[in-house]
């Protein structure tokens, strides 16, 4: 195996499952360890701003990013032409809505970070993480961008079906996934390697807090409990 060869088989073999062990392990540590880190860190207080703006711009950007890749990458496509979707309607509704989504979440990104780096209180309050962190999901949606007209060169969709299958091998520890991917643009390399990454820093940013969310969706969630005092029945 070369050099070339290796590498790809690491980043797209092995690393996602680096990647995902520290994220779930991680996550999991952090809340059993450091429970008082497990927070946003608003600056909101600190300078309100144009923050409202740049904060629902990134928010309602980056969840209908990553919810478009849960669903179109990990549903299978048997699923997609059983309820009607061809390859090249389901590309080109990824194609628009990702447009669309990651502008958003491009400007909210860009007006938050310039926000953190220009206003001396808010900078004096973030740590290198903080930075960080802006700048990798900068350089990811940008990549993601990129990513559109290079996609719009394979209208039959087949391209993307490669990006499918490797996902949908890696999730299901199917071996075989890294060749499938080994011919592709590095656009989408970098882009696939900077999202991993994002996974693997997460448990150490105050990214953290988004499992809060989910969490508060599984509150609304709960069944109901019948509370008694300690007098009732007597």
């Amino acid at each position: 195996m070369d050099l070339k060869s290796y590498l790809n088989q690491f980043l797209f073999g092995y690393y996602p499952y680096i990647c995902l062990a520290v994220f779930f392990l991680g996550s999991l540590i952090r809340f059993d360890r450091e429970q008082y880190t497990w927070k946003s860190d608003s600056s909101q207080f600190l300078r309100h701003g144009k923050l409202r703006w740049a904060s629902n711009l990134f928010h309602i950007g980056v969840l209908g990013i990553f919810g478009g890749h849960l669903t179109g990458f990990l549903t299978p496509v048997a699923v997609w032409h059983a309820i009607g979707v061809s390859l090249p309607e389901k590309q080109m509704t990824a194609m628009v809505a990702g447009g669309v989504f990651g502008t958003m979440c491009t400007v909210g990104l860009a007006m938050l970070l310039t926000r953190r780096l220009r206003d001396p209180r808010i900078r004096a309050s973030s740590g290198p993480m903080d930075l960080l962190v802006l700048f990798l999901l900068l350089a990811q949606v940008i990549l993601g961008l990129a990513g559109i007209p290079i996609s719009a060169q394979h209208p039959d969709g087949l391209e993307m079906l490669k990006f499918m299958q490797w996902a949908q091998r890696i999730w299901t520890f199917r071996g075989g996934a890294a060749e499938l991917v080994a011919d592709v643009s590095i656009v989408f390399k970098l882009h696939m390697v900077l999202g991993l990454t994002v996974f693997l820093v997460f448990p150490f940013t105050r990214l953290v807090h988004i499992w809060s969310g989910f969490a508060s969706v599984l509150y609304l969630l709960r069944p109901y409990q019948l509370m008694r005092s300690r007098g009732a029945g007597r």
